[in-house]
């Protein structure tokens, strides 16, 4: 086990979504050689799917055993920390470009919601939409619609279309001044469509922006009920492909091995041991739970895991759906998450729903902040709550080659993960992450015929 593997992951959030498993696939099929441990014995960990329903209730310290009424316990795949994929997505084109897409099976999210004044209302992303929304007012239509329209011809690399914004220097707030926006609009625009967390984006140049909402509409776009994804059998699916796609590459996963020591030299990483052998490294990415010296506490997260037996009110009985509800809408200074999914993406029993909501923690009393999104959900059969820290590294890898992941936030999309995940491949290679680029480096070393 001493030979010199150049990149060596470090992973107990299993979820191929955690950071470190999409990373290891990028690599594997980048040609690197990667070895990549975890000292649990399965693909999983905070991360995970948790099947059957009674490991659930035992995770949870619940007493007893789930009720008959929830069927067979193996027909749950319960998402600790549940996020759906954005169709036009960054991790979409990840899973595309390494080719995890052939071992699953995706599902689209049926509706997106906005809650407005202690109601939800579906999210009006399109022109047809924004006219017939009960959201706004007559006119308040009018003005949004021409704003959807001067982002959807937005084009950063075409001056005609600022139509006297600079992109780089004009600040989004002054965008909805320009349009006319109000309070409401804005925050659902914000906080549902650009998927912003707070208002800090509002002083900020207007490009991200726009180009976030230009994201939510493309990915609409491709299949009409809502912009999100979510695998079926849930979350707990993505490592496993992404096992074989590094298996396929040259890559080597190993499970159950506990990690004794991260080997330093001279202030640079050299190496991991486990079980008395050393794994030599030149490169190692793990997630903040195996290096709590390099580490900060940035904040809280809580979750509520809440089974029910109906579809959540005022959502035309869809069978999964997000909710956003927007931070002035409650007093809050983060939104609040809501992401349900259910039989239809074969995670629970017939006839059973799993909604899961989620916020930035704020106050010393988490549960009264969540309250809002339970009343939406109510009656509620079972909850299973939960409250994680979030870390953020301290050390960025430049000098130790220790490149440590983000804990997952408190959103219902990836997008933020993917972020981070960019983030890591820059400090780790220098360079921007660019698709193109990838997919001329994988037929230099692969050649084209084997990719078809």
């Amino acid at each position: 086990m001493s030979s010199i593997c150049p990149l060596l992951f470090l992973n107990h959030r299993g979820v191929c979504s955690s950071q470190e498993c999409i990373l290891s696939g990028i690599m594997s099929v980048n040609g690197k050689k990667v070895l990549h441990m975890d000292r649990n014995s399965y693909y999983g960990g905070e991360s995970a799917s948790i099947t059957p329903l009674e490991d659930l209730y035992k995770r949870f310290n619940l007493p007893g055993t789930p009720p008959e009424s929830m069927g067979r316990g193996r027909d749950w795949n319960v998402d600790l920390i549940p996020k759906f994929l954005m169709a036009n997505g960054q991790l979409v084109k990840m899973l595309l470009y390494t080719e995890v897409t052939r071992y699953l099976d995706f599902k689209v999210i049926e509706g997106s919601f906005v809650y407005k004044g202690g109601k939800i209302y579906k999210v009006p992303s399109t022109e047809a939409e924004a006219l017939a929304s009960s959201l706004m007012g007559l006119f308040e239509k009018r003005r949004f619609r021409k704003f959807l329209v001067y982002v959807a011809n937005f084009d950063e690399n075409d001056s005609r279309t600022f139509e006297g914004v600079d992109p780089k220097k004009t600040t989004m707030r002054d965008v909805y001044k320009k349009f006319d926006l109000g309070q409401d609009v804005i925050d659902f625009t914000g906080h549902a469509l650009a998927l912003y967390r707070t208002d800090d984006y509002l002083d900020q140049p207007c490009q991200e922006t726009i180009n976030r909402i230009k994201l939510y509409s493309e990915s609409l776009a491709r299949y009409g009920k809502s912009p999100y994804l979510y695998p079926l059998y849930g979350l707990g699916e993505l490592p496993q492909g992404f096992a074989r796609l590094s298996a396929i590459y040259g890559g080597t996963y190993m499970l159950n091995k506990p990690i004794e020591e991260i080997v330093i030299e001279n202030g640079k990483v050299v190496g991991v041991k486990s079980e008395g052998e050393v794994a030599r490294c030149k490169q190692l990415i793990c997630d903040p739970s195996y290096v709590s010296d390099r580490v900060t506490k940035v904040g809280q997260v809580i979750r509520v895991i809440c089974i029910l037996s109906h579809p959540i009110k005022n959502t035309n009985d869809a069978n999964s759906c997000q909710i956003i509800i927007p931070q002035n809408q409650v007093n809050r200074k983060s939104d609040i998450y809501v992401c349900m999914i259910s039989s239809a993406h074969n995670v629970a029993a017939q006839g059973k729903y799993i909604a899961i909501a989620s916020t930035t923690v704020e106050t010393a009393e988490p549960e009264k902040e969540i309250k809002p999104a339970l009343e939406l959900l109510e009656p509620i059969e079972q909850k299973f709550v939960s409250i994680s820290d979030l870390f953020a590294p301290t050390d960025l890898g430049t000098e130790s080659q220790i490149f440590i992941s983000r804990t997952y936030d408190a959103t219902t999309h990836f997008e933020t993960t993917c972020d981070d995940i960019k983030d890591i491949y820059k400090r780790m290679m220098g360079s921007e992450f660019d698709f193109e680029e990838m997919k001329r480096k994988k037929n230099d070393i692969y050649g084209e015929e084997e990719q078809q």
